[in-house]
């Protein structure tokens, strides 16, 4: 069930995806302009005050956008390939990493945010 935000924007779904003892907090926004993602940020400092990183991509109006936020991996290009796959266009997702001491390599940072942001993606179609 859609949960409606600041904006207009809404929350569709998220989970929660452990790797190694570090956390990732996936979520699936609808958003309708390109600012909606500062406020989407702010959000997820405040509610993930631990994490180290925010990595995320948005596709609105043909327009892509994707941010590592210093993570290794890439991982915003892995989020992103997520919301071409699955043909979402006007949608932000999200995932905020808290570090839990182990380190996960290249490889297995960008496997780990994948299968946080295909694990959201799919919660969202299921409901």
């Amino acid at each position: 069930m859609p949960k409606l935000l600041f904006g207009g924007m809404k929350e569709l779904a998220s989970v929660k995806h452990v790797e190694q003892r570090s956390r990732f907090f996936a979520r699936l926004y609808e958003i309708g302009s390109p600012g909606d993602m500062e406020e989407i940020l702010k959000f997820h400092r405040r509610e993930h005050k631990k994490a180290n990183h925010h990595c995320w991509a948005m596709r609105l109006n043909g327009e892509e956008k994707s941010k590592d936020d210093g993570e290794v991996g890439h991982p915003g290009k892995v989020l992103l390939e997520i919301l071409k796959k699955h043909s979402l266009g006007s949608h932000a997702l999200v995932v905020s990493r808290v570090f839990g001491g182990v380190k996960l390599g290249v490889g297995g940072v960008s496997r780990a945010f994948r299968e946080a942001g295909e694990g959201v993606v799919q919660s969202s179609l299921a409901d």
